[in-house]
């Protein structure tokens, strides 16, 4: 940041902060003298220079005391203080402080504030990071740029964390190409999904549903871990990421945005986005997204695709309509279809899926999503609004993994109202409401069918309290009823501290509980021999297995600093998950994969520290470290959970130059993962062990031009070339009982090369 002050206007602020500086230490605070004084009870109200408008949020403090309070909405405030004080100060956002005498307020009055002096003329300029930490919200949540997202290919959400360290990516399987994602050390199904606050990824989406959402249609993301808000659901284990889409009304939003992408892997993308203001109050986008995979790729040669080949299509229409006197209202509409087919080489879509004939991957998805969103803000009492969230969603998908095949249809409904205000001033808030979600559920795996329809009506209350700038506190429960499970309860927590102004301590615990779809979310399995074996036993639950609850309990520290004019910032933090009930899966023996209520301990620990710096200008340095402990119990035994690293290293570097190039560089090292006993190509048994430590490289350069309208870039990924080259145990002869493409601990890609060009008008 630079700022360029005239001489004038910098001796007078210089004076008037050793003025400051000598007043605070003059008017130390001290109780002492008031302990033993009586009190009485102060008011009035705190408006403008000229009388007109109240001020809400005013501070008013007794000198010579810590006592003090804020004014309401409408400016008023009332202070209970010692016979013995007998002055008090007013100070507000952009107006002088007044020191006044208390006598006169005892029976209330007006207090009236003089504007601020403007100083000399100031310049600021500003470089916005691409990855923001706000000091000021309660739960620590990181926001995640478009220019972030820019940073790497990004394609769809599943690849659009290789730039964060708080996500780990990884492949499902050797043969879909699917990737998913962990937070704290658990699978991303533990995650909730959001977009733009309302439920996204869920359900039988669990894996697929990453794929849903292109990058390009993405403007940013906000990530948090832990407990998140009851106003969202009882869901969301180990955090939240809600992602926005391009906005039509936003000011910078172009009419037209084009994007296309191309890799040397034959992968060809094409995302159009289509905005239009139609008024002052009315606007509507569309956004069209086109993949193609084209071209056999084995770059291990083990007779297998890498990634299957296929079409996928995604459309969407949106809607805003936004009144002068606060109504809103939003709407839209989603289209997906996809169809892949994968396996071996020689393998063709319709060949029968017997032995001595190529075996097969198939994948086709069918989805429908519209949604809606109203509300209402009071445009005299902006604190105080109401709004009605709704969406609904159908899901058909059918799978064939050589003579394996799974069927799932999934019909959802959700509705959330939320109405909030504040109690005497804004320092209380409160928001209230009640939600309802349905579920209908109808598989079919290896021929057995699975059924089940889930409600949950539930209500909720959320209280938060602020003080001044330095404390807060949002204290929510929630109360639901599952007519599989029955009724419980989710209270949840956050507390934030600052100390100083660039230092922020805070802290979560919450509730969390959910629906495990065992098949949706481990589809990886299924790409193998393994024989599924499902230990629940109470048929009036899904798959005879409870839901599983876990408690989520963190606290993070960020500090921003300033070193050679310089902004940086340092955060770290801990998470701990402890499970009162898991769906456990087990591969532990080979050939299995064994579903069963957890019967012990299961937990997780996370920790994480991450700095960011610019060392040089427009060179931005990130440097991170992440560490896990995961374990549950598998048949009694406590175990590290396998093919999940305990260590990862991370370092980004992002630099632009005054002539609009870019250049981005990502280094992470991934440590070793437990891997469970496996059968070997020769139809032995492998022991377990660990996996080996490896390092992945990806960089881009991009080049700009027409103010930032014309955008080319060329990138790599994995650029070490490193594989797992064992990605498939018995890839020779696939239909019998020692085929295992599931257990994957590296990457199962090798180097590829891309490039693309972004086009605004």
């Amino acid at each position: 940041m630079k700022a360029g002050i005239t001489i004038r206007a910098w001796h007078r602020t210089l004076r008037q902060a050793l003025c400051s500086v000598l007043s605070g230490l003059w008017l130390m605070p001290s109780d002492a003298s008031a302990q033993d004084a009586s009190f009485r009870q102060l008011s009035g109200t705190v408006y403008d220079e000229q009388g007109k408008e109240a001020l809400p949020g005013a501070a008013i403090r007794a000198l010579y005391t810590t006592h003090a309070t804020v004014s309401d909405a409408g400016g008023h405030f009332e202070l209970e203080l010692p016979d013995t004080v007998s002055r008090i100060v007013v100070s507000y956002v952009g107006f002088e402080n007044d020191t006044l005498p208390a006598a006169g307020l005892a029976a209330g009055g007006a207090l009236r504030l003089v504007p601020a002096k403007t100083l000399g003329e100031v310049k600021i300029e500003s470089r916005k990071k691409s990855t923001e930490i706000s000091l000021l919200s309660t739960a620590k949540v990181e926001k995640i740029g478009s220019r972030e997202l820019m940073k790497a290919a990004c394609c769809n959400l599943s690849e659009s964390f290789e730039t964060t360290p708080s996500v780990d990516v990884g492949f499902t399987d050797a043969v879909s190409g699917y990737k998913q994602i962990q937070m704290l050390g658990l699978a991303g199904s533990y995650t909730s999904f959001t977009r733009e606050n309302i439920p996204d990824i869920r359900g039988l989406a669990a894996i697929t549903g990453l794929t849903f959402t292109p990058g390009a249609w993405v403007e940013s993301m906000q990530l948090s871990k832990g407990a998140g808000s009851v106003v969202n659901g009882y869901e969301g284990t180990t955090g939240q990421i809600n992602v926005e889409w391009r906005k039509p009304f936003a000011d910078k939003e172009p009419t037209l945005y084009l994007n296309g992408y191309q890799n040397s892997q034959g992968r060809t993308e094409g995302n159009l986005v289509l905005s239009k203001r139609l008024g002052e109050s009315l606007s509507t986008n569309l956004l069209l997204h086109g993949r193609s995979d084209w071209a056999k790729v084995d770059q291990n040669g083990d007779g297998f695709l890498d990634q299957p080949l296929g079409q996928t299509f995604v459309g969407s229409n949106r809607w805003f309509f936004f009144d002068k006197s606060g109504f809103e209202i939003q709407g839209g509409v989603k289209g997906v279809y996809l169809d892949n087919t994968g396996g071996q080489e020689r393998y063709e879509k319709g060949m029968e899926q017997v032995e001595g004939n190529p075996w097969g991957y198939r994948q086709k998805i069918q989805r429908v999503e519209g949604w809606a969103k109203i509300g209402k803000v009071f445009s005299e009492k902006v604190w105080k609004s109401m709004g009605l969230q709704l969406s609904g969603v159908y899901h058909d998908q059918q799978s064939t993994y050589g003579g394996r095949s799974y069927k799932g249809r999934q019909e959802s409904f959700y509705a959330n109202y939320i109405y909030q205000t504040i109690i005497s001033n804004t320092n209380h808030i409160i928001k209230g409401g009640a939600s309802f979600v349905a579920d209908n559920y109808k598989e079919n795996f290896a021929g057995t069918p699975y059924s089940r329809r889930e409600y949950v009506p539930g209500a909720f209350v959320e209280y938060s309290y602020s003080y001044l700038t330095r404390f807060n506190l949002v204290a929510g429960l929630r109360a639901d009823y599952h007519n599989l499970f029955g009724a419980f309860v989710t209270p949840r927590l956050h507390v934030r501290y600052a100390p100083a102004d660039n230092s922020v301590f805070r802290a979560s615990v919450g509730r969390a509980q959910r629906t495990a779809n065992i098949f949706a979310e481990n589809l990886g399995y299924m790409a193998s021999s393994r024989n599924y074996v499902l230990s629940g036993n109470a048929t009036d639950k899904p798959y005879g297995l409870n839901p599983e609850v876990a408690w989520n309990m963190g606290v993070n520290f960020t500090q921003k600093f300033m070193l050679n004019y310089r902004d940086g910032s340092f955060s770290t933090d801990y998470y701990y998950t402890d499970f009162t009930n898991q769906v456990v899966v087990d591969i532990e023996k080979p050939g299995e994969v064994r579903f069963y209520n957890l019967d012990g301990r299961s937990f997780a620990h996370s920790f994480q520290a991450q700095l960011d710096y610019e060392p040089l200008r427009k060179l931005d340095v990130r440097l991170a470290y992440r560490y896990y402990n995961v374990r549950s119990t598998y048949s009694g035994e406590q175990k590290l959970k396998p093919l999940v690293a305990a260590h990862r290293a991370f370092l980004n570097l992002g630099y632009e130059t005054k002539n609009s190039w870019k250049f981005d560089y990502t280094i992470q090292w991934i440590g070793p993962k437990r891997l469970p006993q496996r059968y070997s190509d020769d139809h032995g048994v492998v022991a377990g062990g660990d996996s080996p430590s490896f390092v992945q490289m990806n960089a881009q350069v991009s080049k700009s031009w027409k103010e930032g309208n014309i955008e080319v870039y060329l990138g790599g990924e994995n650029l070490t070339g490193y594989m797992q080259h064992d990605l498939i145990t018995g890839a020779d002869n696939p239909f019998g009982h020692n085929f295992d493409g599931s257990v994957i601990w590296g990457p199962g890609m090798g180097r590829s090369i891309y490039a693309g060009l972004r086009y605004k008008l």
